[in-house]
């Protein structure tokens, strides 16, 4: 790769990395609901997940889809039905309630799994190994998944500390559970665009 083109990847992988989409919202809920500690093994598996997507990609896994169009479709679908269950749970997350926590926060390995089903992860994935690798080279791909390793986790973690935050201003459970609705309609909102390539 060019070193020139170092901070424009950088910038890229900020500006994917930090703007509203499903692994940011859910992290916001699960701040929220669960407190920034209990969230750390999702914001890691989002993280680390997603670094290797980039990188499995990086190096032919994309190759896939154009060989089989229809694993695309059936991952659309996949990703499309996983983050409506997703939404539903989130909807029924709540703070605690006679002694019992409702609900409990993502794993890191589901949050890891969770990066293959997620449109918006492979915009970002395809969009930055397509715009920044050299002819696919071990090294270039690299680069581009480690850029993004180190700017994705700080990133996202930064909207579970903010939902974490929020615990205190939201204080009853009533308005967990409103925020929580919103949550999970903002989720299926952010299917808009899946939809609209149906």
């Amino acid at each position: 790769m060019n070193p020139s083109l170092i901070p424009a990847l950088i910038l890229f992988a900020f500006v994917t990395s930090i703007t509203p989409g499903p692994n940011n919202l859910m992290l916001l809920a699960s701040g929220v609901n669960f407190g920034f500690r209990r969230t750390i093994p999702h914001m890691l598996g989002i993280g680390i997940g997603f670094t290797v997507m980039v990188a499995a990609i990086g190096f032919g896994l994309a190759q896939i889809f154009l060989i089989w169009p229809l694993a695309y479709t059936v991952l659309k679908f996949s990703g499309a039905l996983y983050m409506l269950w997703l939404a539903w749970k989130i909807s029924q997350s709540g703070p605690v309630e006679g002694g019992k926590i409702v609900g409990r926060p993502m794993t890191f390995l589901q949050a890891a799994g969770f990066q293959w089903l997620n449109p918006k992860a492979w915009i970002m994935a395809v969009s930055a190994i397509s715009t920044y690798t050299t002819g696919g080279t071990t090294a270039s791909v690299l680069l581009v998944a480690s850029a993004f390793g180190a700017v994705n986790l700080p990133c996202v973690s930064s909207w579970a500390l903010f939902g974490s935050a929020m615990r205190h201003i939201l204080g009853d459970a009533r308005k967990v559970r409103l925020f929580n609705y919103a949550m999970a309609l903002l989720l299926v909102l952010s299917l808009y665009p899946l939809i609209l390539e149906l």
